[in-house]
């Protein structure tokens, strides 16, 4: 007669929980892919912040004959139709491209943070008049009112900045109301209401923190967006004016020379894509981490 082997009770971890099982070999490759791009990120930012430190030569000036081709001797990414090294003027372009999109992004978060916070602790009329606001821009076509800014306060990269600014905001307004909303009706805000804290108080310390991962994630996912919004305005010739070292207006220039100097101007759109990949791809891993977390 077979003896029953005695029962063992799992090994109570943290708060009495059984131990975690390991994860599967899928979740590691996706915890590893997600550090990759997460390192391809911090890279592109490294190259953004100091590869102009690193460029070989100035990139406004002719420094070789025209038209000279990929892997040449002293222009790795070869001339223009002027005699510029396109490596050097790549090196400009991503720094400008890279924080330019930062800079709107961070602004977008900032007024639409407020605004979706402001509506969405307050209620009310507050809450509809702010919220009807942000509806009339989310109305408005983005890239046309960037285009008619643009137009309106003349080209440069300050005034295209300011209009794509203008534009990004609801979004993140929005989101901020919305999480703001589905907060408030949690039992912590309720006792903190009880407890006699100020409505101040309660945006500030309970309901603002409880926004931040959401905003995060929806902002590292907007900044591939950006990149090309900003780069298709560039190219239109709502940028900095010439000879800046703009990808999207290097593109544009070079487009005449495509057929024969194809690499003038597939070089910076090549720069382009990949700031958008990048982007992409760390906004995933962003998302993916602070979802496991």
């Amino acid at each position: 007669m077979a003896v029953a082997e005695p029962y063992v009770a799992p090994v109570p971890g943290r708060f009495g929980k059984s131990a975690p099982r390991r994860r599967s070999g899928t979740l590691s490759f996706t915890t590893r892919f997600d550090k990759v791009a997460l390192g391809l990120l911090g890279f592109v930012t490294l190259v953004a912040l100091v590869g102009p430190l690193f460029a070989p030569h100035p990139p406004d000036e002719a420094v070789g004959s025209p038209f000279q081709p990929l892997l040449s001797p002293s222009f790795p990414l070869g001339t223009d139709d002027i005699g510029r090294d396109i490596f050097s003027r790549v090196l400009y372009g991503i720094q400008s491209s890279w924080f330019s999109a930062l800079v709107v992004i961070a602004s977008g978060v900032i007024i639409g943070g407020i605004i979706g916070l402001i509506a969405g602790s307050s209620g009310g009329w507050i809450d509809s008049v702010l919220m009807r606001i942000t509806d009339t821009f989310l109305a408005l076509p983005g890239p046309v009112l960037a285009i008619a800014v643009v137009a309106a306060l003349g080209p440069g990269l300050r005034n295209t900045l300011v209009a794509v600014a203008l534009v990004w905001w609801p979004y993140y307004a929005r989101i901020v109301r919305g999480e703001v909303r589905a907060l408030a009706s949690r039992p912590h805000i309720e006792a903190a209401r009880l407890a006699g804290a100020g409505r101040t108080r309660i945006m500030v310390k309970h309901l603002l923190p409880g926004t931040v991962g959401v905003t995060v994630v929806a902002a590292s996912l907007d900044v591939s967006a950006l990149i090309l919004t900003l780069a298709s305005l560039s190219f239109l010739g709502l940028g900095a004016p010439a000879p800046a070292p703009e990808l999207g207006a290097m593109t544009a220039r070079g487009l005449t020379y495509l057929l024969e100097y194809g690499w003038i101007p597939l070089v910076p759109a090549f720069a382009v894509f990949l700031l958008a990949l990048v982007a992409n791809l760390a906004g995933d891993g962003i998302r993916d981490l602070l979802g496991r977390r």
